[in-house]
């Protein structure tokens, strides 16, 4: 049985990716406190009710202190029944946070007995740090909208195959802030910029004028043969560690350009090699 448990801060986008999983055909469950989900499992795994070779489960700070502290022994002990078990972690920037809870009028559910919204953003955060210290996969949603959570949802977790790397290839801008759900950076702020093309500025890394401006430069090549490289000999790496899932972002000044370029190409290239299981995101291209 597959176990995924969709964890983060509130505000994040957990409900959306458990309605994103639910509609790929999980069994999905929000806000389960952590002490019952060994009984959940044991309950899933039942002959009487095995109904779904897959579930998800949403865990956040209401478990509370003691039981969060529990959290790596209550891995083990799932893991243990033979269970493939997958922990997601969502996080966005506390200014994003903050605008979300006014536009909404929705109460955190750490703010009662007065605690100022900030506060209960960083005591969340703080007692989630032992999930997020486990999570096989991050995502930042800072810049995405409920649309385009719930699609990379899709891509990334609902439709991967058990015991397969997922692997993604971002592109991103740098002035709009490095992504935090990364495992790779490259900067490739160094390569010719066709910004300063005026033909070019309003184009992107997708538009073939565009590409063939920077497949003109050998200093483009030789900066998407070295990446390819590099990852060529160390995903096999991660994959032997039993990793799923592994994302690789690829900056430039706006993203829009390079970054884009190098992107496109490099999933493409390793769709080729390995299969489907590449999903491609030009943050800034929304």
């Amino acid at each position: 049985m597959r176990l995924i448990i969709i964890s983060g801060l509130s505000g994040s986008g957990k409900t959306v990716a458990l309605h994103a999983l639910e509609d790929e055909g999980l069994y999905c469950i929000d806000n389960l406190h952590l002490g019952l989900l060994p009984a959940f499992v044991e309950n899933l795994l039942s002959p009487k009710v095995k109904l779904y070779d897959e579930a998800a489960v949403g865990i956040d700070a209401r478990s509370g202190i003691e039981e969060l502290r529990r959290f790596k022994d209550i891995l083990e002990d799932i893991r243990t029944r033979g269970v493939q078990l997958e922990i997601i972690y969502l996080q966005a920037e506390i200014d994003t946070l903050l605008k979300r809870f006014s536009e909404t009028r929705r109460k955190h559910p750490l703010s009662r007995k007065g605690l100022p919204l900030i506060e209960a953003i960083h005591l969340e955060r703080s007692l989630l740090a032992v999930i997020a210290e486990h999570a096989d996969l991050t995502i930042d949603t800072t810049r995405s909208n409920v649309h385009q959570l719930s699609a990379q949802i899709r891509e990334r977790i609902g439709r991967s195959h058990v015991g397969s790397l997922s692997l993604q290839f971002q592109s991103f801008g740098f002035k709009h802030g490095v992504p935090g759900d990364s495992d790779f950076i490259f900067d490739v702020r160094c390569l010719p910029n066709p910004h300063w093309e005026p033909r070019l500025r309003n184009q992107t890394g997708l538009d073939p004028s565009v590409q063939h401006y920077l497949a003109s430069h050998p200093m483009v090549e030789d900066m998407y043969h070295d990446i390819r490289q590099f990852l060529q000999t160390w995903i096999p790496r991660f994959e032997a560690e039993n990793r799923s899932y592994l994302t690789v972002s690829i900056g430039c000044t706006g993203g829009q350009h390079r970054s884009v370029y190098l992107v496109q190409r490099l999933g493409d290239a390793f769709r080729d090699e390995r299969g489907t299981e590449i999903t491609i995101r030009h943050r800034e291209l929304g």
